[in-house]
């Protein structure tokens, strides 16, 4: 087959380049889907990124209902396998259980992503029902980091971070409830924006206020994209419980000016939780960079519980998943998890939270709302907090006290094995503040580390300005300007 363009040249080009291409009539919808088809024929076998690719659209771009007239015309994208529904097709979540399970209707985000012109070709991998930090079960699959294939991409948007690190498309979808964006976006290289409670609908299903911490983006490899993405694709649905807000001029406008000088804290002592000394000299070298930029950086905290915040969170979590876990029980028509067809903590998970009481949700909200009120004090202060994405190395494959595969008897002790990995992403879903995964560090086993900004809910836009502040900085060379070991210009 004929190729549009060539690797090197598809690889240079982000969402918003390809989408100029196809305005200009250099090259056609269908063209550039038979080129991130053959990009996933190329890389996947090795990084199982990409559960099923759906043929009759790359052969087809319109056939979906994908508005070619949309800012992005055309582009390709994978649905992570998790969150928004496509009708008709396939919705696995990751899950043995789920196997054979088909989308009745589109959500209003598929609708929202389809008329922004993204062509949706395939669904993308996750971890059983989006719980736990890698898509790594061997009997579904095992899903790759590019850099090296002998660790994790992290998670749970795995197979969205492996696909656009590996230059197969620049534009994928991807999920957070505690740091399923930034922190795969972290270990491969990527920009990974949160956004604030009230951006993007999670309709018809649930909403911000059935959801909570859950929160929808995208993975990409240049800030202009996120921009356009969020711009594109955010607003409620009708009959939103939260109301769903606007910013006061659109992101792509927004990240051609500077940010003016701001106040940035540096922080990794989160409550009990410590990054490595090498990500502290990363964050620290990353200050520094910034400051050369002309900011004020210094090290502070905000006056949180962290241990109360992070109790609050695990309660959350295990009574959220143990409500999901039934309810797609009930669908299937059984009383109790089957051991054969879904994963261990999980069964465990909806066994300790399925009788969680009205008191206990109660007093998780309340910590909520203590936490977010400090975050938010702190923020009348500082402009940005910026830690590493995690506090631990991106673990190697086959490392399965984070999986849900594990056979820790204690669903408690393991989210705390979660938390002192994964500690500084969880508190922004718990606060709904945005917060956003830049690829400026390197890890010691020579994985991408990212550097994770923070800043007050409806701030997302600061972000954005302040991540292609730094793009320009470094001339739109992120991680060096270097490529991961497998990539479809290498393969």
């Amino acid at each position: 087959m004929t190729l549009a363009m060539s690797w090197d040249e598809w690889a240079r080009h982000d969402a918003t380049a390809l989408a100029a291409r196809v305005r200009g009539g250099e090259v056609t919808p269908a063209e550039l889907a038979a080129q991130a088809a053959a990009g996933i024929a190329r890389t996947n076998p090795t990084l199982s990124g990409v559960v099923e690719l759906f043929e009759d659209v790359v052969a087809d771009p319109l056939k979906d209902g994908m508005d070619a007239s949309g800012p992005f015309a055309g582009v390709p994208y994978l649905m992570k396998d998790l969150g928004p529904t496509l009708k008709g097709r396939l919705q696995e979540m990751g899950s043995l259980l789920m196997r054979g399970n088909r989308a009745q209707a589109d959500s209003f985000l598929a609708g929202r992503i389809r008329q922004a012109g993204l062509n949706i070709i395939g669904r993308s991998t996750t971890p059983e029902f989006g719980c736990c930090s890698s898509a790594e079960n061997p009997a579904v699959y095992v899903t790759r980091n590019p850099w090296n294939t002998d660790y994790t991409t992290n998670g749970s948007s795995a197979g969205t971070a492996a696909m656009v690190s590996a230059g197969v498309l620049p534009i994928s979808h991807a999920t957070d409830g505690g740091g399923s964006i930034r922190i795969p976006a972290g270990a491969t290289g990527l920009i990974g924006l949160k956004a604030s409670r009230g951006v993007f609908s999670i309709a018809p299903n649930a909403s911000d206020l059935t959801g909570l911490v859950s929160i929808q983006g995208c993975h990409t490899r240049s800030v202009r994209d996120t921009a356009l993405f969020v711009d594109r694709c955010r607003g409620g649905a009708p009959g939103e419980f939260m109301p769903y807000w606007s910013a006061p001029e659109p992101y792509t406008d927004l990240i051609r000016r500077d940010p003016g000088r701001l106040r940035i804290a540096l922080s990794h002592e989160w409550g009990d939780y410590r990054a490595t000394p090498h990500f502290v000299r990363e964050l620290e070298r990353v200050g520094r960079f910034l400051e050369g930029l002309g900011h004020h950086v210094e090290w502070a905290l905000p006056q949180v519980d962290f241990r109360a915040a992070f109790a609050a969170q695990t309660t959350c979590y295990i009574s959220n998943f143990a409500q999901t876990v039934a309810n797609l029980l009930a669908q299937h028509g059984l009383d109790r998890p089957p051991a054969d067809r879904v994963e261990p903590i999980n069964i465990r998970i909806w066994e300790a939270g399925l009788n969680t009481s009205y008191t206990e949700r109660a007093r998780m909200q309340a910590v909520f709302n203590t936490t977010s009120r400090a975050f938010g004090a702190f923020f009348e202060d500082w402009d940005i907090i910026l830690t590493p994405i995690t506090a631990l190395p991106t673990p190697l494959i086959g490392t399965t006290e984070y999986l849900t595969i594990s056979d820790n008897p204690s669903v408690h002790d393991w989210f705390g094995n979660l938390w002192r990995n994964f500690a500084y992403t969880p508190l922004a879903n718990l606060c709904g503040i945005p917060a956003i995964s830049m690829p400026l560090g390197r890890q010691e086993s020579g994985l991408p580390l990212g550097i994770q900004a923070q800043a007050r809910q409806a701030n997302d836009g600061l972000l954005l300005q302040l991540a292609a502040q730094v793009e320009r900085a470094l001339e739109g060379r992120w991680n060096g300007g270097e490529r991961p070991a497998v990539h479809v210009a290498r393969a």
